[in-house]
């Protein structure tokens, strides 16, 4: 089989990302290129994810090369996928899911967003800027754009006290022993897809890699969850920049429980909902068809006509 071109984002925690999908697919036999790749989100760092379009906002780079055959396969955070792809588009595997809570990060490690205590949070996504709003009133925050370590050189330089982040990415780059509090899943529901790797490849890739790849990186468990939630943001049409939320639980018969649901942009209105089955995309639709018929179309209808002004 001839050499696997892996494409990539730039930033430090994409080519982590880039080289454990290399290491896994070079334990299976197969030789792996990684092929940077720079996209609009990399390169548009002065306006807010909102500002800039969501759809593809990670990706769109990286897809053109899919198509083009200059990649096989493209890697990315879960999260940062576009609901819908391209009909000459798939995503052929989900790697196993980290922990998937989002983490208040700071040099200062006696903060807690529970003490009650005003100060300045960093964050680029509006569904933890709304759920500060909602539990946490009293806590600023400020946008903060940028790839890890540059958000956590202005951390350091004082721009806000601390970052809220998925604990994945602060795992991944080994920025643990800043963790100053775990967030409760309770509270903060995290975005669909966190904690897992997606590879994404073109329909018409040779259907021998495909397999392989597969049978390397997928990881059966997260991928059902991950259809799940797929699905739930695809009927609501949400993005990077739509403050909804969706987590899939496995129980141990192999039930699917999804948690997920959408908060208006100033935090006052949260929908909240849980579906259980067996069927992945399923479960994801009948939650999303829950929250739309509790008021969700409305609050989606605000936030868009909100992040247009």
């Amino acid at each position: 089989m001839s050499t696997i071109k892996l494409g990539t984002r730039g930033s430090k925690l994409a080519l982590w990302q880039a080289y454990f999908i290399k290491e896994t697919l070079e334990k299976g036999g197969l030789s792996v290129e990684i092929v940077i790749i720079n996209t609009k989100g990399d390169q548009i760092l002065d306006r807010s994810l909102s500002k800039i379009g969501s759809k593809g906002v990670f990706t769109e780079e990286l897809e053109e090369k899919l198509r083009s055959g200059e990649i096989d396969i493209a890697q990315h955070s879960a999260k940062d996928l576009q609901s819908e792809l391209a009909d000459d588009l798939e995503l052929i595997a989900f790697t196993e899911r980290e922990k998937v809570n989002d983490v208040l990060v700071s040099y200062d490690k006696s903060l807690s967003l529970e003490s009650g205590k005003p100060f300045v949070v960093g964050t680029s996504s509006t569904r933890r800027v709304a759920m500060l709003k909602h539990f946490y009133p009293h806590i600023k925050t400020v946008d903060m754009r940028g790839n890890l370590q540059t958000r956590m050189g202005k951390l350091e330089s004082g721009v806000c006290d601390a970052l809220l982040l998925a604990y994945a990415g602060v795992h991944r780059m080994g920025y643990e022993e800043h963790i100053a509090e775990l967030i409760s899943l309770d509270k903060f529901t995290p975005a669909v897809g966190q904690g897992s790797v997606a590879i994404e490849c073109a329909v018409s890739l040779d259907a021998e890699k495909k397999a392989k790849i597969r049978e390397l990186c997928n990881h059966a468990e997260t991928e059902q969850q991950l259809l799940a939630e797929r699905a739930y943001l695809r009927r609501l049409q949400g993005g990077c920049s739509i403050p909804v939320f969706g987590l899939t639980q496995t129980s141990e018969n192999g039930e699917l429980t999804m948690t997920g649901g959408i908060i208006s942009l100033d935090g006052q209105e949260v929908l909240k909902e849980r579906v259980s089955g067996t069927d992945a995309i399923e479960v994801g639709e009948i939650l999303a068809e829950k929250i739309l018929s509790l008021g969700g179309d409305r609050i989606l209808k605000e936030i868009r006509a909100g992040l247009n002004n």
